[in-house]
Order: structure tokens, then C-alpha cells, then sequence
């Protein structure tokens, strides 16, 4: 007999928000399992944790973050954070709480998954305090501001009038679902304390006899009977029953775990030492990232408030091929480390480079190898150029007190030196999106109601199931995945 009705495996964004909700049920028996730190008090977080501003569990040298080693292009290694604590990256991020477009649910196309159906998803977990009516939610456990009074920073007015000079266009809620333009973050931060999904949604339940929560818990396997997933095997060697496992270990981590489990391309798991328990192409493949820049600038403006976000205001663009808008960028208005420079990122939000996670050994010690492949295709690198022109064109405005700096003039305006430059400085959103894709064709990983395709009794519920990623960061995103799957797992 199954020790649990469900098993989820993290305790990141969604998998808080996946076990919240289904023991609402006082009969259905979940264990929650987090491979990092879970307390069980907010308190018991660490300071970096609660106060948003703070980015110091981004740097890898942090015990906070799992720092994972990738491959932005060829020859171009980087370490990308993700959060080691029940929370997951949402506990060590800056806080960008915006949905994604109507225009993004509209190109996956996949049933039950329209913007109406995430709508009802995105309003339930919120508490928005700024915006009210049909667009937004007022009871959820996930509390939404924008940057107000002492807590906006000196320079997030002066970037959106510098945006109307050059004609861009306000967008006052960017979770509104309209036209692109610029216009203040929504974070998930008040007064300077980020609520994570895990504070909102686990913390709160623990008094639950039918929720289980166990930190420092790595899975190492799904464990199979034939074509059913039964349980799930600890890197400890402990063997877990359930009658359904849920995977909601992040973008990386949950097609690791279906590797490691033999479900994925056949030819890869056999040069790994993995027997194939289901070939499945598409696990691990195709997915897709907001390739970046940093353009730094110096300001005189005096630097923002202690609990104010470091980034407050964004420009949502159409580099001429997307009316959704298909560039980004994002002011930070403080600098990530003492004494650094200020920056404007710039970022591709509907490139059309797709990456590749392989597993290179059945040893769940071993990580796999994670290539962006960014920048492939011409029309990527002219999206990204025309960002980091429309963050040059803001910073020659007299509404915007900064000045350029690390970008010469000669090399912004030819294309081939701008690529150059780019090359030298390309970084990542950290927003990996599609690497367990949903969809009924081939290459998806699982279907509308997130069952993996071949296997019963296992789904996968977490930003690894979106076919692209969002044209905006996706953590908003992560939690209505969670919601959704609430309604008819």
C-alpha cells in the first residue's frame, strides 16, 4: 500500500502551491519533499532570504543557491543561481512578479491552458494592494505592490519620462494583459519582505495532519512498476510510495529527475549507463531562455531606499516583428555588488534559440550538461542589439540623470562590434522554460493535465512545462502552473 496519495518532489514555486492547495482536501495524504533547507517558520529563513533588496544568495559561492554550471553559447561557460531552500529561486530572487502575455497562451495553443483559464489562476493566488477589478484577485495568499512613496527609487520616474521621450508608450499594470510599454514592476515584496510561494502556501498548512514537509531531502529516481510510477527513491537509498508523483523540481532539475528515472531519448540514457524504461525525445529539449546584457551606467541620483527593489521599472518592446513585445529592459537601480555599477538589462523575451539538458551518468551526484545554445539565429541577435540601442538611446535623454559607460559609441552603432561586445557580455534571465514541454506532438513531454506521456500516475508541474518561455520573467507564471494543476490533479 502507498505510504501517500501524492508525492511532490520540491518545494519550490509550484510544488508549495501544488501541496497547499491539494490538502485543502483533509483526505488526500501529501509528502512534500525538498532537496535543500525547509524551516518551518518564516523566521527561520535567513535575512537574505526575507529582504528582497538583497541579492547576495544570487552569488554561487552562497549556501542559498545550488550555483549550477551551463553553457550560454559555445565556449561561453556561466553558473546560473537556483534557490537551495523550500522556496526554491523564488526565495532568492528580485521579486519581478509579472504574468505572462495573453499573446504567450495564444501561440502555445494547448487545451485548457488559454488566458482565460490562467487569468482565474493568476487571481486567486494574489492579493494585488495597487490594482482591483476583473484583472486581479484580492484574497490570494501572494501579496503584489509596485514601488510607491520613499520606497521608489530616484531614477524609476526619470525612466519612464525618458521612456515617453522616446516614445514609448505607458503601461501602467503590467499584469493587466495590454499593449506593451513601460511602466513599474509588481513584485512580490511589501515594505522590503519577500513572501515566497513555501511562506505562503506551506508554512502556513504545516498544522495539517495530512501535509508532510521533509528538508535535505534529495530525490535520486522516480520509481517504476512497469509503465506506473509507485514512489520515489532518496539519494539516501530510502524507497517512498505513493500513488502519484509529482515533479516540481525546477526547469533543470525535473528532467534531470526523468532522466535519471530512464524516461527521455533512448540513445542518450544508454550512453549514460540508464536502462530506457520510456524513449521520450522531447525530455530535456528545445527549451528556451531570455538571453541578456548588462548595459552600466552612473548616476548621481542618490541611492534608492534599504527595502526598495533593485529593480522597480521595465520597457516592454516590439523590435518590429512582435506586437506583444519581444524585448525587455529592466532598470536596476541598485547595484549588485558595493561600490559596482548601475545597470539596465536588456533582454530577447521571445528568442528563438532552444538549449539542451543531457544527463551524463545515472550517478544523481552528476550533473547534466546544460546548453543555452543562445543567439543562434539572426533575427535573436537583432532583437538583443535593438534592446541594448533603445537602453543607449534612454541614457542620452535629459529626463535620465545616468551616464553610458563600457559601451563606446563606435562600437554601438555597427552591428558586427555590438556582437562582439555582446559575445563578451552575454549573461541569462535565469528563466528556463520548456525542457518537459506540454502538448500532444512528439517532441512534448506531457499533456494538457501534465501526465507524462507513457507513464501513469507521474506529472511534472512547474515552469518545465511551458512550451516557450513567457515575453515576461516567469515566476508569476510558476505559481498559476501550480494552481492550475490544483484544479484537476
Amino acid at each position: 500500500m502507498p505510504e501517500y496519495d501524492v508525492i511532490v518532489v520540491g518545494a519550490g514555486s509550484a510544488g508549495s502551491v501544488l501541496a497547499g492547495r491539494l490538502t485543502e482536501q483533509p483526505g488526500r495524504r501529501v509528502l512534500v519533499l525538498e532537496a535543500g533547507p525547509a524551516p518551518r517558520t518564516i523566521a527561520g529563513y535567513p535575512l537574505e532570504a526575507r529582504h528582497a533588496p538583497s541579492l547576495a544568495a544570487t552569488d554561487p559561492a552562497h549556501p542559498l543557491n545550488w550555483a549550477v554550471p551551463v553553457e550560454l553559447r559555445r565556449g561561453h561557460p556561466h553558473t546560473v543561481p537556483r534557490g537551495r531552500i523550500a522556496g526554491g529561486s523564488g526565495a532568492i530572487n528580485g521579486a519581478y512578479f509579472v504574468r505572462a502575455t495573453p499573446a504567450d497562451f495564444a501561440d502555445w495553443a494547448v487545451p485548457g491552458w488559454s488566458h482565460d483559464d490562467a487569468l482565474a489562476c493568476y487571481r486567486r493566488l494574489e492579493h494585488d494592494l495597487d490594482f482591483g477589478g476583473p484583472a486581479h484577485g484580492d484574497r490570494g495568499p501572494i501579496r503584489i505592490r509596485r514601488p510607491a512613496g520613499g520606497l521608489r527609487s530616484a531614477l524609476t520616474d526619470p525612466f519612464l519620462d525618458a521612456a515617453a521621450q522616446l516614445g514609448i508608450g505607458a503601461e501602467p499594470d503590467k499584469n493587466a494583459g495590454g499593449a506593451p510599454g513601460a511602466g513599474l514592476i509588481p513584485s512580490n515584496a511589501v515594505d522590503g519582505l519577500r513572501v515566497n510561494a513555501a511562506m505562503a502556501y506551506l508554512l502556513p498548512n504545516l498544522h495539517r495532519p495530512n501535509l508532510e514537509l521533509r528538508g535535505d531531502t534529495p530525490v535520486a529516481r522516480v520509481v517504476l512498476d512497469g509503465d506506473r510510477a509507485v514512489g520515489v527513491e532518496t539519494t539516501a537509498g530510502e524507497i517512498i510510495r505513493a500513488g502519484e508523483v509529482v515533479l516540481a523540481a525546477g526547469a533543470v532539475n525535473s528532467p534531470h529527475l526523468l532522466l535519471l528515472s530512464g524516461i527521455g531519448p533512448a540513445d542518450e540514457l544508454r550512453a549514460a549507463g540508464i536502462p530506457v524504461r520510456h524513449d521520450r525525445p522531447g525530455v530535456g529539449k528545445y527549451w528556451s531562455d531570455h538571453p541578456a546584457v548588462f548595459v552600466p551606467f552612473h548616476s548621481a541620483a542618490p541611492p534608492p531606499h534599504p527595502d526598495a527593489t533593485a529593480s522597480q521599472a521595465s520597457i516592454n518592446a516590439d523590435s518590429g516583428a512582435d506586437p506583444a513585445g519581444d524585448v525587455e529592459i529592466l532598470l536596476f537601480a541598485r547595484p549588485f555588488a558595493p561600490g559596482g555599477a548601475l545597470h539596465l538589462m536588456c533582454a530577447v523575451q521571445r528568442p528563438e534559440s532552444r538549449g539542451a539538458i543531457t544527463v551524463l551518468s545515472a550517478a544523481p551526484s552528476v550533473r547534466p550538461r546544460v546548453e543555452y545554445r543562445y543567439l543562434q539565429t539572426e533575427a535573436d541577435r537583432r532583437r538583443l542589439r535593438h534592446a541594448i540601442r533603445i537602453a543607449a538611446d534612454l541614457l542620452r535623454t535629459d529626463a535620465f540623470p545616468g551616464e553610458r559607460t563600457g559601451l563606446d559609441g563606435d562600437v554601438l552603432g555597427v552591428d558586427s562590434r555590438l556582437d562582439g561586445w555582446i559575445a563578451a557580455n552575454l549573461t541569462t534571465s535565469v528563466h528556463l522554460c520548456g525542457s518537459a514541454a506540454m502538448g500532444t506532438g512528439p517532441d512534448t513531454v506531457v499533456n494538457p493535465q501534465l501526465r507524462v506521456h507513457g507513464i501513469n500516475g507521474l506529472r511534472v508541474v512547474d515552469t518545465s512545462v511551458l512550451p516557450t518561455v513567457p515575453r515576461r520573467g516567469p515566476a508569476a507564471t510558476a505559481l498559476m502552473i501550480a494552481e492550475h494543476a490544483a484544479t484537476f490533479l
